[in-house]
């Protein structure tokens, strides 16, 4: 009874994993992929170890049956011929038992008696390992004047650096502070006011208009407005302590360039409470109004001087 009942339990969670995993690899779009679909691997390995442990037990059980069944036909075994017991007196040249009589010394503590035991030859062996190792490193290091530690990981963060700046140069789908764009696109807006209802609004509210966070409707900026300020202060945080948190754990690049730009479309709107503008009055350094504003202060002194 017991047995069928272990057999129908195994049964019933192979045909389950079995559906279950068939299922994820129709659902998900890349069931292989480990940081997606961890529960996937997981669930795959749980179900390729239970079969490899039935296997064992099994092989094991039929071991055990075969050995009382040899017991009882007067079957006795061979001494196993282990090349591991082998190894083992040949590395230690241990003495057995009852031949440690040949190797006790004379002397005597109050009854404790010292056995004459030779060094393992493992010891031996690793001991002039390290009187090699000595003579390379002092000739490398100290005669030869070799890189030392130091050298060695200020080299390694150089090359580090130049394969990450590389990788930046080349990576098309990479975003960050310095090559985000503003985007305009509507699908695009509607993905980051998505992203913004979900992890936004809590603090800002749904139009923008702020709570515990600042309004980002009117024209002042804590740190700074405009895309790369934006996306750089949500993708970072805000101020130490008392500004929001980092988002480059819980969003993608990508859903911070749009959101962010999602944030910027709200300027100029009207939300149902506003909050008090906080930070200064952004302008954006790229933008003409500072030239057409010079221009004009220009013309207004001319007009001035000419009366």
């Amino acid at each position: 009874m017991k047995k069928s009942f272990q057999s129908t339990v195994y049964v019933i969670f192979v045909i389950a994993t079995f559906i279950a995993l068939a299922k994820s690899f129709m659902v998900y779009e890349n069931p292989f992929d480990v940081y997606e679909n961890p529960l996937v691997w997981l669930a795959l390995i749980a179900f390729i170890l239970v079969i490899v442990l039935k296997e064992f037990v099994n092989t094991l059980a039929i071991k055990k049956a075969t050995d009382l069944q040899n017991e009882k036909d007067g079957i006795l075994p061979e001494e196993p011929n282990l090349w591991i017991k082998k190894l083992l007196v040949k590395w230690t040249r241990a003495k057995a038992v009852d031949q440690e009589e040949d190797i006790v010394l004379d002397h005597n503590y109050d009854g404790i008696r010292e056995l004459d035991n030779s060094l393992p030859p493992w010891w031996v062996y690793m001991f002039y390992a390290t009187i090699v190792f000595a003579v390379i490193y002092v000739v490398r290091y100290e005669v030869l004047d070799g890189d030392n530690q130091i050298v060695e990981y200020n080299k390694a963060v150089a090359e580090a650096r130049r394969e990450v700046n590389k990788y930046k140069a080349t990576a098309t789908d990479l975003i960050t502070a310095e090559n985000v764009t503003l985007l305009t696109d509507a699908k695009d807006l509607a993905r980051g006011k998505a992203v913004f209802n979900l992890n936004c609004a809590s603090c800002h509210l749904a139009d923008g208009g702020g709570q515990i966070g600042p309004n980002l409707t009117d024209e002042y900026w804590i740190l700074g407005g405009g895309i790369k300020n934006v996306f750089n202060t949500v993708y970072s945080g805000g101020r130490d302590g008392k500004g929001m948190i980092a988002w480059n754990k819980t969003l993608k690049p990508a859903d911070i360039a749009k959101v962010s730009s999602y944030v910027i479309s709200l300027q100029g709107t009207t939300p149902a409470n506003a909050k008090e503008p906080q930070g200064e009055k952004w302008v954006d350094p790229n933008s003409e109004t500072p030239k057409k504003t010079e221009e004009e202060v220009e013309k207004v002194e001319d007009t001035t001087k000419a009366e």
